[in-house]
């Protein structure tokens, strides 16, 4: 898992902003059933964010996450990965995820991401995917997913060959339609700064409009409140996070 159960997204709160929030069952196109989190302002600036999960699936920080994306104006749903094998109810802290994460795939977790996606279509102008760790390296397949992304931001994604053998963004690079974000630590053990170099470069020799910035010593998940000797790291990810969506999300109607 990438954090501690009590962990909490270094994103202030803003006072005031009036949001409403709720917990949904989203239905993906082969039917399967999933739990999902949605974060609604009430004064809303038409871009849509889809939070993908690192491989606990969804729980308290990415809940909350949801919730900071929205006092900010965008409408954010998280979702979980393993309604094909644990149902859609709530679980508890001690949910046994690994046998669940083992039976994901990708085409499933991309119709999972298409379902949440025409969730949010009816009431945005432009939607992203925003991923954590095992959720980062989905968020660039899901550029490659025909869900029409303006755009698909990674935090310390694995962007090559999956454990499982799966290829992955680097190697699917080809065919990710929408401009990449990656935002990956320098001292991350299990993500090395080659591989994000090889990333780097198939996607400048696919084409594909990029950003990636490594943060020197900080290593994976450093985007946690906890984590107070990389606050600037997790400060300018975000800023970068929220210039990325802004740049991308097209004239407001």
């Amino acid at each position: 898992m990438c954090f501690e159960l009590d962990s909490l997204p270094p994103v202030a709160r803003i006072s005031g902003a009036a949001v409403a929030h709720d917990d949904l069952e989203l239905a993906a196109e082969d039917g399967t059933r999933y739990a999902a989190f949605e974060a609604t302002p009430d004064d809303r600036n038409g871009v849509g964010v889809v939070i993908l999960p690192d491989v606990r699936g969804l729980y308290r920080f990415y809940e909350e996450l949801a919730m900071r994306f929205a006092e900010r104006g965008y409408d954010a749903v998280a979702i979980d990965y393993f309604g094909r094998t644990a149902g859609s109810a709530k679980r508890g802290d001690d949910f046994d995820y690994p046998p669940h994460v083992a039976e994901t795939t990708q085409e499933g977790i991309q119709a999972d991401i298409g379902a949440a996606v025409q969730h949010l279509r009816p009431r945005t102008r432009a939607i992203f995917t925003v991923g954590f760790c095992f959720g980062g390296r989905h968020t660039w397949l899901a550029a490659g997913g025909g869900h029409g992304l303006a755009g698909a931001i990674g935090f310390y994604g694995r962007p090559g060959v999956g454990r499982d053998g799966s290829t992955g963004p680097t190697q699917q690079a080809a065919g990710l339609k929408a401009p990449i974000l990656a935002l990956m630590g320098g001292a991350d053990e299990g993500i090395p700064v080659d591989v994000v170099h090889e990333f780097e470069r198939a996607l400048e020799e696919a084409g594909v409009e990029h950003e990636i910035a490594i943060y020197d010593g900080a290593p994976h998940s450093f985007f946690d409140r906890k984590f107070e000797e990389f606050a600037d790291a997790s400060a300018d990810a975000w800023n970068r996070t929220l210039a990325f969506v802004e740049q991308h999300s097209g004239p407001k109607r």
